[in-house]
């Protein structure tokens, strides 16, 4: 039982890891991040979450440059 309990940890990591690496984040560091080191201050939610991250990465607002790369 505990080698099929590692063997989930260790395929979680690599999920999250190859996840961050095609810059997809998670929410649930994020959340567990925040609460740590932010408490009382209210969490985004996961829609609100995802947002920030795209216009973090991407750009956003009206001084936004669009193109292509």
């Amino acid at each position: 039982m505990a080698f099929l309990c590692k063997a989930v940890e260790v395929i979680d990591a690599i999920a999250r890891t190859g996840n961050l690496m095609v810059g997809v984040p998670d929410y649930d560091t994020y959340v567990r991040h925040h609460e740590a080191q932010h408490p009382g201050e209210p969490v985004m939610s996961l829609a609100e979450f995802h947002r920030n991250r795209l216009e973090h990465r991407y750009g956003g607002g009206p001084n936004r440059i669009a193109r292509c790369c």
